[in-house]
């Protein structure tokens, strides 16, 4: 029997020209990869939540509706290759997914009063707080609202600086 020849792995450089018949690729920059999707933002979170199918969806569902109820106005957006992202004059909170926690994080976070402290994670830095959800954790609604509300405030206050 046969055998073929196993050819050897070959770089690929900036300068390299590669033909149609070569077995090795260039690959693409990640811009070309990303496309903008034409779907609103909401919808987009609405798929995510979905997609999740357990405590996570559920979790993040909950607290874009408390985000939603604390403030009518918020935009939402979808960053950073699938992030949820609620804004009003600026941005308010992320809504991040992971294995074991749903993480609620406050973009200036650190300039909030917390008297019910909620926040319980990314304490060290000077600009950022978070809020690290398992699953079974009840949520404080009425000082989770607050606290959005508060950082709503914020963001009007340095907005019209």
């Amino acid at each position: 029997m046969p055998t073929s020849k196993a050819r050897p792995a070959r770089s690929i450089g900036p300068a390299a020209k590669v033909s149609k018949s070569t077995a090795v690729t260039a690959r693409k920059p990640a811009a070309a990869k990303t496309k903008p999707s034409s779907e609103s933002p909401s919808k987009l979170i609405d798929a995510k939540i979905e997609a999740l199918g357990d405590w996570r969806g559920e979790m993040l569902s909950r607290l874009r509706g408390l985000i939603r109820a604390a403030d009518p106005e918020v935009t939402e957006e979808w960053k950073w290759r699938g992030t949820p992202v609620w804004s009003h004059d600026g941005l308010i909170c992320t809504g991040e997914t992971y294995k074991s926690i749903v993480k609620m994080t406050f973009a200036k976070g650190a300039s909030l009063a917390d008297p019910a402290r909620l926040f319980n994670s990314s304490l060290e830095g000077n600009t950022r707080r978070a809020i690290d959800f398992h699953e079974g954790d009840k949520v404080d609604e009425k000082a989770l609202k607050a606290l959005i509300r508060s950082a709503v405030a914020l963001n009007r206050s340095s907005a019209r600086r």
